[in-house]
């Protein structure tokens, strides 16, 4: 095991003896340097330095409050430019964990539990819990929480996926269905970003205007394009907010509404059907082959016929786009797989006790898995998009300002039915 030397200076050491933190004092630049030294293993070489066996750079630090036996102690967490750097000393997210926890402590607090959820709690928190405990984690988490939420939105976000999913939530003496709506940006630097949350009765259109509006409230502009699933209240609120955005329909949910309408027998034939259409180069193209497949599919699968023509411009809408960009914008997919990670979670409770505990949980998660992304690899490079938004700008001459024009305006002008 390497040694690492530690240097503490005077003023350091001042703190300690005088004041009432002690050990939180001279944890902390102790826990800094082993820090420095843990990216200067992971790197293979020291700072500045060049070497046959260096393996990626550095890309500054974040700060990182760690909550210890001793206090709380302020971290300068390093960063690699590969996102691949994780401390050893600590697990690198820790929010949703003491969501999940505290949301099982509550539950037996309120005597809604069994004995089993208690055994657990008990043996992760190591000793029982009072109403006083619970309260002043929930207090110290929620604060956090809301915090990540309400951070200003300072960037522009080109791209934009949006999804919800459905929560059991015991509220007015009742288990009631209770919705979870989730944004993701993808920023001008090409950085993915959990933009925001929003808990909902229900999912209506109101729920999601007011989402939007509250996500563009704290500054989401430059939104050209938006990916989601065809609820017709998200829609409108989208439209509502961004005039001339173009709307793409998860290609995923696409195609399980067709092959829904598709006899078992032919089911086979209609995915190479769709990979046909749904890969072309252009809206055109794509028009054109299905027009070609008309006859057959007439003849095979009428019903499927119907709802692949009603959804057919609103599906292939990312065919406007450099084909770079169509593989990731073309289906909320990303969005659904962290979805499922939220999932694992919430198994554990099943029932949430409250809202604030719900929103706890899925709020600690998404400004988690947020500081993943937006610290991590880009996820698109932007470059061939802002050629193609410079390509496809016409000047207003009433105001000076441009906007989209050709294919891509005129599938966002368009909201079938």
């Amino acid at each position: 095991m390497a040694s690492i030397e530690i240097e503490i200076d005077d003023e350091k050491i001042q703190q300690m003896l005088q004041g009432d933190r002690g050990m939180a004092v001279l944890l902390e630049p102790i826990l800094n340097q082993i820090l420095q030294a843990e990216m200067t293993e992971h790197l293979k070489a020291e700072p500045g330095e060049q070497t046959d066996d260096r393996r990626g750079q550095k890309n500054g630090t974040y700060e990182r409050k760690l909550t210890t036996r001793v206090g709380t102690i302020e971290l300068e967490v390093p960063r690699d430019r590969e996102g691949t750097f994780q401390t050893a000393l600590f697990q690198r997210y820790q929010r949703s964990e003491k969501a999940l926890v505290l949301t099982l402590m509550q539950m037996v607090v309120q005597g809604v539990s069994t004995g089993r959820v208690k055994e657990i709690t008990t043996e992760l928190c190591g000793r029982e819990f009072s109403k006083s405990t619970v309260s002043r984690l929930a207090k110290d988490l929620d604060e956090q929480v809301q915090a990540w939420a309400e951070r200003p939105l300072q960037r522009e976000y080109p791209f934009l996926m949006l999804d919800a999913m459905q929560l059991k939530v015991r509220r007015q003496k009742a288990v009631r269905s209770t919705t979870a709506m989730i944004a993701v940006g993808i920023s001008e630097d090409g950085q993915r970003e959990i933009l925001g949350i929003e808990m909902a009765l229900s999912e209506t259109e109101e729920g999601w205007r007011r989402f939007i509006r509250g996500l563009k409230e704290r500054g989401l502009s430059g939104v050209e394009m938006a990916t989601s699933d065809a609820h017709e209240g998200l829609k409108q609120a989208l439209q509502e907010a961004f005039p001339g955005l173009i709307w793409q329909r998860c290609q995923s949910h696409f195609r399980r509404n067709v092959l829904d309408q598709t006899p078992s027998d032919y089911r086979d034939q209609m995915h190479e059907v769709l990979d046909q259409i749904l890969e072309a180069s252009s809206q055109k193209e794509a028009r054109t082959r299905l027009d070609d497949l008309r006859e057959r599919l007439e003849e095979k699968a009428p019903s499927a016929l119907e709802t692949l023509e009603d959804g057919f411009y609103e599906t292939t809408a990312v065919l406007a786009l450099p084909e770079k960009y169509r593989k990731r914008l073309r289906t909320t997919n990303m969005l659904e797989r962290f979805i499922q990670e939220i999932r694992r979670r919430e198994k554990v409770i099943r029932i949430f006790p409250n809202m604030n505990s719900a929103k706890r949980l899925v709020g600690a998660l998404c400004a988690e898995k947020h500081e993943e992304w937006s610290t991590g690899r880009r996820y698109l490079t932007m470059d061939e998009y802002f050629g193609w938004k410079t390509d496809h700008a016409v000047e207003n001459p009433l105001d000076g300002s441009t906007s989209l024009n050709g294919e891509a305006t005129a599938q966002s002008t368009t909201v079938p039915t």
